[in-house]
This record gives structure tokens, sequence and C-alpha cells, in this order.
């Protein structure tokens, strides 16, 4: 190495290690406070940094919370990997991934809230972030495909995130309770029937469920 190298190269060390303070003193933050309370100021003296070095790793704050977003969706799909098992039955593993997610929100809820109340102010999602959604909805398409096996991949893609929504919509609501006080058992046997009653109709759809020798496709005497 020269002695030109040596200087770069240190450089570089240090500001890897200073953004990964960032993202250990940024995610700690959320979780203790949630989103609203992230602030650079106390973000730099958590990380041991002026304000200014903030920006010397990172464009601004909202490139900082993706990044930590980034972390949450990785461990999110850590989580939903392990819950799949073995394949089984299509509805089974939807219904594994659904409480998948709900454990997850659960044990981490500030920062799954975090994920969806980050707003960019009208700038695009970074490629990356999508990506990394993307691998998500995959999980949920992988059952979708053995359910609905002459489904074009688009239309499983769609199905994927309406299901997504309204699991989604089912945790967030049961876990805040707006509507009606909701005990976890409760929580637990709404969304394992919304996933049961989801794939029931999907299967009900397809072309062997409506052939003439199925049950579905017969008619009474």
């Amino acid at each position: 190495m020269t002695q030109q190298e040596r200087p770069v190269s240190a450089a570089v060390a240090r500001r890897a290690e200073l953004r990964e303070r960032l993202l250990v003193a940024g995610r700690a933050a959320i979780e203790a406070g949630g989103l609203s309370s992230l602030k650079a100021r106390d973000l730099a003296a958590a990380a041991g940094c002026a304000v200014g070095a903030i920006y010397t790793v990172f464009a601004d704050l909202d490139e900082l919370i993706l990044a930590i977003g980034a972390g949450t969706l990785s461990a999110l799909e850590g989580a939903l990997e392990s819950a799949t098992g073995d394949a089984g039955a299509a509805a089974d593993e939807l219904s594994r991934l659904a409480r998948g997610y709900l454990q997850f929100a659960r044990a981490h809820e500030t920062l799954w809230r975090a994920l969806f109340e980050h707003r960019l102010g009208g700038r695009a999602v970074p490629a990356w972030f999508l990506e990394d959604q993307n691998r998500l909805f995959a999980l949920i398409e992988a059952p979708l495909a053995r359910l609905l096996p002459q489904e074009p991949p688009a239309a499983r893609a769609r199905l994927a995130r309406s299901l997504f929504s309204a699991v989604h919509g089912v945790v967030f609501l049961g876990l805040e309770e707006k509507i009606a006080p909701t005990p976890a058992a409760t929580l637990d046997a709404e969304l394992e029937r919304l996933v049961r009653a989801f794939a029931a109709g999907l299967a009900a759809e397809s072309p062997a469920a409506q052939s003439p020798g199925s049950c579905a496709g017969s008619s009474s005497s």
C-alpha cells in the first residue's frame, strides 16, 4: 500500500464507522420514542459527532431513515422466512406469513410503524429500497403461485400486494385499538380468518375448482 492509499483507506473506514454509529443511534431513538423523536442534534450527540458530520455520510435525515428502514425490512424478511417452514398447503403458508408479520409488528412496533410513517415529501422512493420491499412481496407470491398456477405473474404480484394491504390494515388497526379494544387472541383469530377466507376465495376461482368434475363445478339435481 502506498502512502497516498493509506489516508484514503483510513478515511473510508472512519466514514463507514460513523455511518454505523449513526444507524445504531437512529434506530435506538426510533425504538425509544418513534420516528418523531429522531432529531439531528440528539442523533449527533448519541453518535459522538458534530451535527454537520451526519451530512458527510447521509445526504439528509430522509436518507438515514431509509437506511434504518432497510434494516427493519431485512429483519422482517428474516422473520417471515423463518415463519414459512415447509411449503405445505398454500393457505397454511399464507397464514404463517400473516402470523409472522403480526408477531414482528408486536415485537418491533416503533420501527415497524416508522416504515409507514416516513414521508419523502414528493420525492421518489429509491430503487434499492423498492427492491427490498419486493423481496417481501415475493414471499407472498410463492404460495399464491401454488394456489393459482395459471395466473399471470403480474396478476399474482398485484394479489400479493392486495393481501398484504388487507393484513397490514388488520394488524395496524388491531394494535392501534382505535376502532375497538382488540385483545391479542382476538386479533390473532381475526387475522387467521381473513387470510383463510382470502385463500379459499382464490381457490374457488381457480380453473381446477371450476372444472366439470369438481364439487364447485357440479350442479345439483
